[in-house]
């Protein structure tokens, strides 16, 4: 049987910087922030994104959880 663990967690904001005229598409920068506990839960990683992207110049267009898992033989 195979058991999956969280190794390494990070947050990530998706920024939306403007509009590409070319493709006619939204631009967008992300910012990652690494060491995010394991066991935190969506709310209150949603709500520590939403304070970070109060403090930066553009609007949050959506937030991520990036999480590294190993996979191994029990």
């Amino acid at each position: 049987m195979a058991v999956s663990t969280i190794e390494q967690s990070q947050l990530r904001l998706v920024l939306e910087t403007g509009f590409d005229p070319v493709t006619q598409t939204p631009t967008f920068k992300r910012k990652t922030f690494n060491n995010v506990k394991a066991n935190a839960s969506a709310e209150g990683l949603y709500s520590v994104a939403e304070s970070l992207a109060s403090l930066q110049q553009f609007g949050l267009e959506k937030v991520e959880r990036v999480d590294q898992v190993k996979i191994e033989q029990q």
